[in-house]
């Protein structure tokens, strides 16, 4: 483990130690920051692709056809990165958790590959999957090959690290919340020296994001309105909605994991969301792709029966499309799904006279709630929810909403999210790669 190098606090005060691991970040921030930035930009072109062949269908039955052939045929190509490298399936944080436990190890550039066509292909078709996983482990291996090419093989496992937080920076826009997931999620523990190492390549990352693909916050929500304090007691009752929404999801998705593994053929498993993806395609494209985009329309403003189809819709798409095991993360669905929660809840605290100027504010509160039910790292979530809404104004109840959602889904006895998927992956492969 690398942090047998680091220096202790009985140790002398090493500057050349601390500039060696400042370097480290950079460098890597730089790498990994730009193929997570190429991942985005090739996902949004993606999107903008199946949009314009969404919209040329009505009226037209041979495009749909061809719509189902050319689905068919992403799933099969799919099928054959699945095959060629299994370690790319899902998200990809719980491979980076596997291999910083010394569990894996995994072949960086096949993996940097495989899984940035697939992910490109599985969330460019519009499968209900988000760029963060597969930037996070894109990130990792970016790093974890910068370290072979240096021969800096003893520092490996903290340059995964400063890469996974570099591909999550820059990924959302979000350098905060990618020094957190480095502490909070891949180590687990605080160190000074990987704080410091993190934030080099968190901020060299998002500079370089902010440079090619703009500084605006990922989710437009415009200026949010300051809850009155006399509203506060609103917040753990959503607190405690969103926990019980989070603990259902985090057993559907292993519900989903075992119903999928009564299917024995790899392709079949993996066409099933594609051919989803092509009847919601005609029935409910709102639904397709990460859905960042329902996040402003359900601030905005929608009814509470559009807002709690669209939530079942997504939720079940999202079941279908991770479970399948192709290519792709969590964190963007769910967060949609977060956003619609607070929404619905929105509606049902106007019915009660709560103002709807203050549906934004809710909606904020439902993705960093839903994101520590889920994932039990409020602490990353609150950081994230702000960068990416571009609003610290709320801090407060984002945090007790947080707080909330957090016991309450952990009384519920389930699982986090990434260990849940950690110990499945685990049981199925035991041995060292």
């Amino acid at each position: 483990m690398f942090h047998k190098f680091l220096p202790t606090a009985s140790a002398p005060y090493r500057h050349p130690f601390r500039y060696k691991l400042v370097l480290e970040g950079v460098l890597s921030g730089a790498f990994a920051g730009l193929v997570a930035i190429a991942l985005r930009l090739t996902i949004s072109r993606a999107d903008a692709l199946r949009a314009q062949a969404i919209a040329l269908i009505p009226g037209k039955p041979g495009y749909i056809a061809a719509m189902f052939a050319v689905l068919l045929g992403l799933a099969g190509l799919v099928t054959l990165l699945l095959k060629w490298d299994p370690l790319i399936s899902g998200s990809g944080i719980p491979q980076l958790e596997a291999e910083m436990e010394g569990h894996i190890d995994q072949k960086w550039w096949r993996v940097l590959l495989a899984k940035f066509l697939g992910s490109a292909l599985a969330i460019g078709a519009g499968l209900s999957l988000g760029r963060e996983g597969p930037s996070i482990q894109l990130g990792a291996m970016a790093g974890k090959g910068a370290a072979e090419i240096t021969r800096d093989r003893e520092d490996s496992r903290l340059i995964m690290t400063l890469g996974a937080c570099a591909g999550l920076s820059a990924a959302f826009n979000a350098p905060f919340a990618g020094v957190l997931f480095a502490l909070e999620e891949v180590q687990k523990r605080f160190s000074a020296d990987v704080l410091v190492s993190s934030m080099a390549a968190s901020i060299v990352a998002n500079l370089l994001s902010v440079a090619i693909v703009g500084n605006a916050p990922i989710f437009a929500l415009g200026a949010l309105t300051i809850m009155p304090l006399k509203y506060l007691w609103l917040m753990p009752l959503l607190g405690i909605f969103l926990g019980c929404a989070g603990a259902l999801y985090n057993r559907c998705v292993a519900l989903s994991q075992n119903l999928y593994a009564r299917v024995r053929n790899r392709y079949a498993r993996t066409a099933i969301p594609f051919l989803l993806a092509g009847l919601l395609a005609l029935a409910a494209p709102q639904v397709l792709g990460s859905g960042h985009e329902l996040v402003a329309q359900t601030g905005a403003g929608m009814a509470i029966e559009t807002l709690v189809f669209l939530f079942v819709a997504k939720f079940l798409f999202s079941m279908a499309s991770f479970g399948s095991g192709v290519p792709g993360g969590i964190f963007l669905p769910l967060l949609v799904l977060g956003a619609l929660s607070g929404g619905i809840f929105a509606g049902g605290a106007q019915m009660v006279g709560i103002s709807s100027a203050y549906l934004p504010n809710f909606v904020t509160l439902g993705m960093a709630g839903i994101f520590a039910a889920i994932v039990r790292a409020p602490i990353t979530g609150i950081i994230l929810i702000c960068e990416m809404t571009g609003s610290f104004s709320q801090f407060l109840n984002v945090s007790l909403v947080s707080l909330c959602a957090y016991l309450v889904a952990d009384g519920l006895r389930t699982q986090p999210i990434y260990e849940q998927l950690l110990a499945r992956m685990l049981a199925g492969r035991p041995e060292k790669r």
